[in-house]
């Protein structure tokens, strides 16, 4: 049984539809906003790795190499790349967004972490 994978054109949340035959016409639907409007993409395969090895692979000292974490960009290709190791439940429209956000420069608008005190306290 195949599953198709569609982008919401509208709200960009990412469907799964199972059919029951190949031959079976889809009419996909957002399950998010219950758009029509649905581009299919391509699925990507499955490959079955422990969780243990997937963090594993984060925690591989030689692709931390490039990391600076006061650097938003930096920043930015890790939340990437851990999201690709922990697939599509780690992901999602919020999550894409804080991460352009960081890749165009820009603050999320956090709390300023910078170690700054205020000495009127």
């Amino acid at each position: 049984m195949p599953i198709y994978e569609y982008e919401c054109i509208k709200c960009r949340h990412k469907s799964s539809i199972l059919t029951m035959r190949i031959s079976e016409k889809i009419e996909p639907l957002c399950s998010h906003c219950g758009s029509t409007e649905m581009n299919r993409l391509m699925s990507r395969f499955a490959t079955p790795r422990s969780e243990d090895a997937r963090l594993d692979s984060l925690a591989d000292p030689s692709k931390l190499g490039d990391f600076d974490e006061n650097d938003p960009k930096s920043v930015a290709r890790m939340m990437r790349r851990m999201g690709g190791e922990m697939g599509d439940e780690f992901a999602g429209p919020e999550f894409n967004e804080a991460i352009d956000e960081l890749e165009s420069g820009g603050d999320l608008g956090g709390d300023d972490l910078s170690g700054d005190t205020d000495d009127d306290l």
